[in-house]
């Protein structure tokens, strides 16, 4: 199974304009704009680069001025995304998008090397990557935050970064990328394939908040850390790897998982979620009392069947699933036992659920806990490729830094069709995840 080398990118110095403020190019709305219980989940910056090597068809100039004026005509149709966030009176946020709102900040930036410098961007050197994506400095109050900003940074060699950060209470992944397209779409000068539907009232709670015990699926289960994996974390460094899975592999993992008979069938995303989550236990040495979670994301949009969220909604779209069991259970039981959970945390989330998460989201809002606690983050179905703003898809695509809690799923090979995981742990949970990896022959 290959890897990547950890933290991939060459340090590289990047000199920066000062920011212009880009506006939608033609009137807009300037009512209040709505936010879900949804999309108050997350409230933080999702941060992307996107590497182009433009091998002739534009210089690196004309690129850059071809992304800064397709922002203006995009954000006609995304334009919340150019104001800022308020609170109501209620302590509910919205998008205030007057006049008074400055708009999107971009930024021009010129690096001293070449792109290659970059490297294998998979396994993020944060360090390296978040100088390509603009951070408003000195601002932590996330009122005081633009919801979106944008940089391009030009190379020596003629190519050019892309890089954009966006706040995940205006979108999800598949959101984000439909703005990024529609961008691309624009640069181009074609019409949007998908036009966007900004009305995000159909999540709306309809009822008053239910009480916290109505659903125990809604509960939140405070984990002790009796494993001390929080002072691993502490004590060591971090070390960032990434792992291929393809096609044969991931059969290899599913042939496992239902060679007792428990299962009849198993998706990718569930075998190497469950595979993960088993084994990065394993590497973290629980102690076989300790309670451990998997979290990850659901899409409702196909699953909302009495009022079903319309094709080319632009918001967030995903809610929170998990399951929970002793280190002991997860290691010791079959495979089969880690697929199925994580099988039925999909398969809880129905229109009952979605309903009574969205209705219960004010009483159980409080940051989950993450201890002993594994987080995945799926991208294998978000087209990154289909962002090609002129001159073909970007090379390398990914995120400036990956949470200690997090494994995430993005597609390997030509066809997508395999998956690359990457995630980071303290320097001896790493080797032994190494010598699990390495030592499996998907014996799991």
């Amino acid at each position: 199974m290959e890897e990547s080398q950890e933290n991939g990118c060459t340090p590289i110095s990047v000199r920066m304009t000062e920011p212009v403020f880009i506006q939608p190019e033609t009137e807009t709305c300037k009512e209040p704009y709505f936010l879900s219980s949804l999309d108050h989940a997350v409230i933080d910056m999702m941060k992307t680069v996107y590497i182009y090597k433009l091998d002739g068809k534009k210089s690196s100039e004309e690129a850059r001025d071809l992304i800064k004026q397709a922002l203006a005509k995009v954000l006609v149709h995304y334009y919340p995304l150019a104001g800022r966030l308020r609170r109501s009176s209620s302590g509910n946020l919205f998008v205030e998008c007057n006049n008074s709102i400055k708009g999107v900040p971009f930024v021009e930036a010129v690096a001293d090397s070449e792109i290659e410098k970059l490297g294998d961007i998979t396994v993020p050197d944060t360090v390296t990557l978040e100088n390509l994506v603009y951070d408003v400095p000195g601002v932590e109050n996330i009122l005081e935050m633009p919801l979106m900003t944008a940089q391009v940074t030009r190379f020596k060699c003629g190519g050019l970064v892309f890089g954009m950060a966006i706040n995940h209470c205006m979108v999800d992944g598949i959101s984000a990328m439909q703005f990024v397209n529609s961008w691309a779409e624009t640069a181009r000068g074609i019409t949007l394939t998908m036009p966007p539907v900004l009305d995000r009232s159909i999540l709306m709670p309809k009822k008053p908040s239910v009480d916290k015990n109505d659903s125990e699926t809604l509960t939140e289960v405070e984990i002790s850390d009796v494993s001390k994996i929080e002072t691993l974390y502490q004590e060591q460094k971090m070390i960032y790897k990434s792992f291929k899975f393809d096609q044969n592999r991931l059969a290899g993992l599913k042939k496992k998982a239902m060679e007792n008979g428990e299962l009849t069938y198993c998706s990718s995303f569930t075998v190497l979620a469950a595979f993960l989550w088993r084994a990065r236990s394993q590497a973290l040495k629980m102690k076989p009392q300790q309670q451990t979670k998997l979290v990850f994301t659901v899409d409702i949009r196909s699953k909302l069947k009495t009022n079903p969220l319309p094709k080319g909604f632009f918001g967030n779209g995903v809610l929170v699933t998990q399951c929970l069991c002793t280190a002991e259970e997860l290691v010791q039981k079959p495979f089969s036992f880690a697929v199925k959970m994580v099988q039925n945390a999909i398969q809880m989330v129905n229109e009952d659920y979605i309903k009574g998460f969205i209705e219960s989201f004010d009483v159980n809002a409080r940051p989950p806990s993450l201890t002993a606690t594994l987080v995945i983050t799926s991208w294998t179905r978000i087209a990154f490729n289909a962002a090609d703003f002129g001159w073909g898809e970007p090379t390398q695509f990914g995120s400036t830094r990956i949470p200690k809690e997090v494994g995430l799923f993005i597609p390997e090979g030509k066809d997508k069709n395999g998956i690359v995981l990457v995630l980071g742990l303290p320097v001896s949970a790493m080797n032994t995840f190494q010598e699990l990896i390495t030592s499996i022959r998907l014996s799991c």
